[in-house]
């Protein structure tokens, strides 16, 4: 079975990569043990990815290496 976390007391950061004129706004909560929620800080009340912490290394890794490139591209 699948649960929910609660987020509503979350601390949000916004990620290093994260420029400055309010574009590639990405945000991730720290302190919660073993997930890595993840959310688009330009709406802060709308959807949370949430990784398992293994994923989200995974995820990071294949963006550094060059894994993910072209996806989601027309």
């Amino acid at each position: 079975m699948t649960t929910t976390p609660e987020l509503s007391t979350a601390v949000w950061r916004k990620a290093s990569y994260s420029n400055g004129d309010g574009g590639e706004c990405l945000e991730v909560a720290d302190g919660l043990p073993g997930l890595v929620p993840v959310r688009d800080s330009k709406t802060p009340g709308g959807p949370v990815l949430a990784f398992t912490a293994s994923g989200w290394t995974r995820f990071v890794d294949a963006l550094g290496n060059g894994s993910l490139r072209g996806c989601g591209t027309a």
